[in-house]
């Protein structure tokens, strides 16, 4: 007798949003940007450059090794303080965290031609639980969100 088990293969977004409900405090913060996700991914994944310009506590991100799609970066924050990230990095798909840091960027072609659909979560993690600290997660991702559509529109988007 073989057994089949039900599967489902979710878009990144709503990885995005299945992880980030397992976190508590999380918010994952949704944009549709004007641009289309050959313009708006490679700002994302560009963690040496554009990802600072997008992602403002981190002030610089220096790779450390990449394997396939995991990687190891070094990050420092505007703020002074540094952390080693691990974690993935593929096509429409971020998730980076350290000991105290937490970072998922997930990105889709958008509902409308050319748009691109973009979810953000991020923060300081507690160590040691699956939370984050609560202090300013929505309004930190929304402005995220609006920095990366300034960039893609930039880069060759329209808004």
């Amino acid at each position: 007798m073989t057994v089949s088990w039900p599967t489902a293969d979710p878009d990144p977004v709503r990885r995005l949003h299945a992880l980030a409900a397992g976190v508590r405090n999380a918010h994952v913060s949704v944009r549709v940007i004007d641009a289309p996700f050959d313009v708006v991914w490679p700002l994302v994944a560009d963690l040496e450059g554009e990802f600072g310009r997008i992602v403002t506590d981190m002030a610089r991100v220096k790779v450390l090794r990449r394997d396939g799609e995991r990687v190891q970066a070094l990050a420092r924050s505007r703020y002074g303080p540094r952390a080693r990230f691990e974690g993935v990095l593929r096509p429409g798909w971020c998730w980076l965290q350290s000991r105290f840091l937490l970072i998922g960027v997930a990105a889709v072609a958008g509902p409308a031609p050319g748009s691109t659909t973009v979810a953000f979560t991020g923060g300081l993690r507690l160590p040691g639980r699956a939370a984050l600290v609560p202090l300013g997660v929505r309004t930190e991702g929304r402005r995220n969100l609006e920095r990366l559509a300034r960039r893609s529109a930039a880069a060759g988007g329209t808004a």
